[in-house]
């Protein structure tokens, strides 16, 4: 069975910095694309940044240049280092893992959402002023 923790969240100041961790299990073979999303609340859920199994990243307009995701050699925990946040950065974050053609269609398209089958409780970020 495919488990799928997130970690890390919490509240921090604007500006301020915050690394969430995904920790995945049960979700063997090394293809596959592993993705963080986020839900605030009253809007639909969006893609931020994932990473396909040769390593190749992609990043939404919204966060390029300030979130940065990562994985361990394994590959069994995702990361998501986010700096100089912002209060529009405040929701519930999500990862989520799927077979390669999740990795192919673009991030911010609403379609590629339900490629991603797993996916976690996700952890709350919430950044003040």
């Amino acid at each position: 069975q495919v488990h799928l923790v997130e970690s890390g969240g919490g509240s921090v100041q604007a500006g301020g910095s915050l690394r969430l961790s995904c920790v995945v299990s049960g979700y063997t073979g090394s293809r596959r694309c592993l993705g963080w999303f986020r839900q605030a609340p009253g809007k639909e859920r969006e893609g931020l940044a994932r990473i396909d199994s040769g390593g190749g990243i992609s990043y939404v307009e919204a966060v390029r240049g300030r979130f940065t995701i990562s994985r361990d050699g394994d590959g069994n925990i995702l990361y998501l280092q986010m700096s100089s946040l912002k209060l529009e950065d405040t929701a519930m974050y999500y990862c989520a893992a799927g077979p390669p053609v999740s990795c192919l269609t673009a991030l911010q398209d609403l379609d590629t959402i339900p490629l991603f089958r797993y996916w976690g409780q996700g952890t709350q970020v919430t950044v003040s002023s």
